[in-house]
């Protein structure tokens, strides 16, 4: 008969407490998008803000997207443009935004999204996402 012994249960304990605490970090991030980003929308539509700056000496765009709302199969219903190429963008429910060059990472805005991933592209051209290559 196998018996749990105190440094398996201090693991378990160990292991269930940091995940709990990077969902509080991943979420507080999430929710922590500027006010800007969150109450711009128009009345009655639902999403982010739309965005047009420049940013790092590129110029980045952030629109509604309702006619190419269904993209791969997946819904944002938002486009990122940077230099006026498409920058893939993928909502995550409330876990926030991931963007085609910076995958791995959750932004709490599609905004903040595009201007990262112009910091990391360094000057480099956007190459266009296509899901079926």
């Amino acid at each position: 008969m196998s018996r749990l012994t105190r440094r398996q249960a201090l693991g378990a304990v160990t292991g269930a407490a940091a995940g709990m605490a990077l969902v509080g970090v991943a979420t507080a991030s999430a929710n922590s998008a500027p006010e800007k980003d969150r109450a711009a929308a128009p009345a009655g539509v639902k999403g982010p803000a739309p965005f047009d700056e420049v940013f790092q000496g590129r110029h980045i765009q952030g629109l509604p997207d309702h006619a190419h709302a269904a993209h791969a199969g997946h819904s944002t219903g938002f486009r990122v443009l940077v230099d006026g190429r498409e920058l893939h963008v993928m909502q995550h429910g409330k876990s926030g935004w991931s963007s085609a060059i910076n995958h791995y990472e959750r932004f709490a805005s599609p905004r903040d999204a595009a201007r990262t991933a112009v910091t990391t592209l360094k000057g480099a051209a956007v190459v266009p996402f296509d899901p079926t290559a």
